[in-house]
């Protein structure tokens, strides 16, 4: 098979045959077809789209490229769960204890923050001695013993995804719903989930800025889940405002556990509930997503998953301690109010600039090797369609450097739009693709 005739056929607007595909992944994956090639070949697609079947073949071929687990002998049923990215979102930290305190394993992994979106790893690593790193046997030990592991993605898995997707960060290929919907859903079938449910982001702090977008994106990855034989749904969820309140990793940690007590905002309580029912419902805990969420809340009402999430901290050598009072979590030096100027009501948030504003804080990172300030973050406890009134406080900016606090003051302030007349405020969901 020749890598040039599979380039002139998608150049073409023509439709690859699953031999040619599993031929390029193979290969690529190998070495054996270079670099610009592969390029030529991924901007073909950018350009002329795929088919369906055409990304089933690719996501498939993605995930057969390197381990694939294989979890049925610890777990007859393994669920999973995967968000495209948002500003203040902990969900995972709240949903896999709740859905493992139901009694459905959850061995999920994860990955760190990416551009303005924080990531779950690194918000775990605000637990002093707490660590995603571990063997696939532990993994699957834990995964027996307590029902509940967060690891550290396995580079073994999906290998042709980091090829392929460093290749498409460097050549302006990322923006194509087929090549982003095979990267996320490739790792998610070798990871061996039977079932995934998938929170996809719309809006000014999402990859996908529509709900058309998004709904597009969903669909695609829904159909990969079915063809391939996993049960699948997404949801489309809103990213015009942060998830909650705490945006920062320890804070976000913060947050997650009052949540996981009973309290924590409501709208993230009301997202996290939405998540873990309907992971609930693809392992058949349930007739109805209503029945499902109503477990959930049970799970967080009578502590089981509280205890949960103290189990794997424990089993991942955390300091549990700071899980029982979350006051010895990391502490930043300076703590400001952040105030409202004038009256009104809230009518927008520029989410992806408040996720940088973190990001400039010390809670992200620009580059690769950028060190995370675990402290830092800021609470904006106001929401779109939310009355102010002047010099009202509306949250507090915790920072270790007072020129970077008043730099987050400025970017939080310039990044909220408050009108004179009154707003709706902004929906959780705006759908669900089954």
């Amino acid at each position: 098979m020749n890598i040039i005739d599979i380039i002139e056929v998608k150049r073409d607007g023509g439709e690859l045959s699953t031999e040619q595909i599993e031929y390029f992944v193979r290969a690529y994956t190998a070495g054996e077809i270079a670099d610009y090639q592969a390029a030529a070949l991924l901007m073909a697609i950018y350009i002329n789209g795929m088919s369906r079947r055409e990304t089933v073949d690719l996501t498939l071929a993605m995930a057969h490229s390197g381990e694939e687990l294989d979890l049925h002998d610890v777990a007859p049923f393994v669920v999973d769960k995967h968000s495209s990215g948002g500003v203040g979102d902990k969900t995972t930290l709240v949903v896999q204890p709740v859905v493992a305190a139901c009694g459905v394993p959850v061995g999920k992994m994860s990955g760190r923050g990416l551009g303005s979106s924080g990531g779950t790893l690194d918000k775990m690593e605000s637990i002093a001695g707490w660590t995603f790193n571990m063997p696939l046997e532990r993994f699957k030990k834990q995964l027996a013993d307590i029902g509940l592991v967060l690891a550290g993605q396995s580079m073994s898995l999906a290998p042709a995804d980091g090829k392929i997707y460093a290749l498409r960060d460097v050549t302006g290929t990322v923006a194509n719903k087929s090549l982003i919907a095979a990267s996320i859903m490739s790792k998610k079938l070798a990871g061996g989930a039977d079932g995934i449910v998938l929170d996809v982001k719309a809006g000014c702090g999402a990859f996908m800025q529509t709900v058309d977008d998004a709904r597009d994106l969903a669909r695609i990855m829904v159909d990969i889940g079915v063809d391939a034989g996993r049960r699948t749904v997404a949801l489309i969820s809103d990213m015009n405002q942060p998830l909650g309140y705490a945006v920062g990793n320890a804070l976000e940690v913060k947050e997650a556990l009052d949540t996981l007590h009973g309290g924590g905002p409501e709208d993230f309580w009301r997202h996290a509930r939405k998540v873990a029912g309907y992971m609930l419902l693809l392992a058949g805990k349930g007739e109805t997503i209503e029945e499902a969420e109503l477990l959930a809340t049970a799970a967080r009402a009578n502590g089981q998953a509280l205890a949960k999430f103290r189990e794997m901290v424990i089993a991942q050598g955390g300091d549990v301690s700071e899980i029982d009072d979350p006051r010895r979590l990391p502490q930043a030096r300076y703590v400001s109010d952040l105030v409202i100027d004038h009256d009104g009501y809230i009518a927008a948030m520029d989410t992806a600039a408040l996720g940088w504003a973190s990001v400039d804080l010390g809670a992200g990172r620009l580059l690769k090797g950028d060190t995370i300030d675990h402290a830092v973050g800021f609470l904006l406890t106001t929401k779109v369609g939310d009355k102010v009134s002047a010099g009202q406080v509306i949250g507090e900016v915790h920072a270790n450097d007072e020129q970077k606090m008043a730099e987050a003051q400025a970017q939080i302030g310039a990044a909220i739009t408050v009108s004179d007349k009154p707003i709706e405020p902004l929906p959780a969901f705006y759908g669900v693709v089954s």
